[in-house]
């Protein structure tokens, strides 16, 4: 960030108009150049124990996800399950992340394993509500034992220009969240726009999200890797402007362990080493895992095990 920016940065969240001046002078991403590297970036190859790092990094960055209206407490228990131990010798996963109503199941299973439990809420996943809805929402996760609140923007809000109703409800939930963890999803495939990627993110941060995350995973697009390299560089900017460290999550679509190689090569060049981490880059997935599981098996076997080797979530 220039230092012009830094210091406009300081008032930014000072009023409405202030809020609007920073997001909008933000400078634009240039579209050709983020699409570019994050090919380039793709093409990148690893060896074999390098390889078997990335798969365990990976594993260990996983928010382990179900979110269908069909779920029940057997489902989230076996998913907890899996959570805790995901094959002999792996790590654990960062999360388990369920609907509010399910968070008291996860709980009864994860206590005390150091497994987070995250909770969608504020009306996910549309974010269309009264925020006197969404609080409720969040206050009945936390209550239920959530230390990771998941929530959604109102993206129409957002696209009209009412910065700074976003932003107060950013704040509302944050505040609401007492300390418990905000990841705040943007639903970047109906952001439309790089720029659009970059003025939301920068927007969720001044309000005091701990994660910047792509998508619901409700919504196509999901999470790609330009718009993922677009919010890393804004966490990056965010610690060299303020010297706070931010988190991002790319949510929906990541399937292959090829994909989520692939963003922590990004992760690395884009944002830095020091997010190579669970507590500041996790992958919000369903079906990740599992070929995670297979892959290294692979790489410790030297023969592809199939998905018979892993559980069925």
């Amino acid at each position: 960030m220039s230092a012009t920016t830094v210091h406009e940065f300081s008032g930014a969240t000072r009023d409405e108009a202030s809020l609007r001046r920073f997001l909008q002078g933000l400078p634009g991403v240039d579209a050709v150049g983020v699409e570019q590297r994050s090919a380039g970036l793709a093409t990148r190859s690893i060896k074999k124990d390098s390889k078997l790092w990335a798969i365990d990094t990976a594993i260990a960055m996983v928010d382990l996800t179900t979110l269908e209206g069909a779920d029940t407490p057997g489902k989230v228990r076996s998913l907890c399950a899996k959570a805790r131990n995901p094959a002999p010798g792996t790590p654990k996963v960062a999360a388990v992340c369920v609907y509010p109503d399910m968070v008291a199941t996860a709980v009864e299973k994860l206590d005390g394993t150091g497994v987070n439990i995250a909770s969608v809420a504020t009306a996910f996943p549309s974010g269309r509500s009264s925020l006197k809805v969404k609080l409720t929402d969040t206050e009945l996760a936390v209550e239920a034992g959530a230390t990771e609140i998941d929530m959604v923007i109102d993206r129409g809000a957002f696209l009209t220009g009412r910065y700074g109703q976003v932003f107060d409800e950013i704040r509302t939930i944050k505040a609401a969240c007492g300390d418990a963890h905000l990841k705040v999803i943007l639903e970047t495939g109906e952001l439309a726009t790089y720029d659009n990627v970059r003025r939301a993110s920068w927007l969720a941060l001044l309000a005091g999200g701990d994660f910047i995350k792509t998508s619901t995973g409700k919504v196509s697009p999901a999470a790609t890797l330009p718009v993922t390299n677009v919010m890393l560089q804004a966490v990056h900017d965010w610690h060299a402007a303020t010297g706070q460290l931010r988190g991002v999550k790319p949510a929906g679509g990541i399937r292959t362990t090829k994909d989520a190689i692939r963003h922590l090569v990004a992760v690395h060049e884009v944002a830095g080493p020091e997010w190579l981490t669970p507590a500041l880059f996790r992958f919000g997935a369903s079906s990740l895992l599992n070929d995670l599981l297979m892959q290294r098996q692979t790489q410790l076997s030297g023969h592809y095990s199939g998905p018979d080797y892993v559980t069925v979530d």
